[in-house]
């Protein structure tokens, strides 16, 4: 999870956008000749969507969009801590 490129994604996409590209690219880690490293880089970049689309949620609930990023920051984190 790597907060700038969250907050990039969610300022430079629309939720559609980022729920269409998060679907391709769970369908294409599901295909057999994926490789581990490619399934990391995946898994980073399915990471940051999933974290943009909580921004725009957050956002949705009237939070500001650095409310929203931190909100989500200390959500991640609090689940890592325990």
């Amino acid at each position: 999870m790597k907060l700038p490129v969250i907050r990039h994604l969610q300022k430079g996409a629309t939720e559609e956008q980022l729920e269409a590209t998060l679907e391709v690219l769970e369908h294409f880690t599901e295909h057999r000749s994926v490789t581990d490293e490619e399934m990391d880089v995946v898994g980073e970049l399915i990471t940051n969507i999933c974290g943009a689309l909580e921004v725009h949620s957050n956002m949705k609930e009237g939070m500001s969009s650095v409310e929203a990023a931190n909100a989500f920051a200390q959500k991640v984190m609090g689940s890592i801590d325990k």
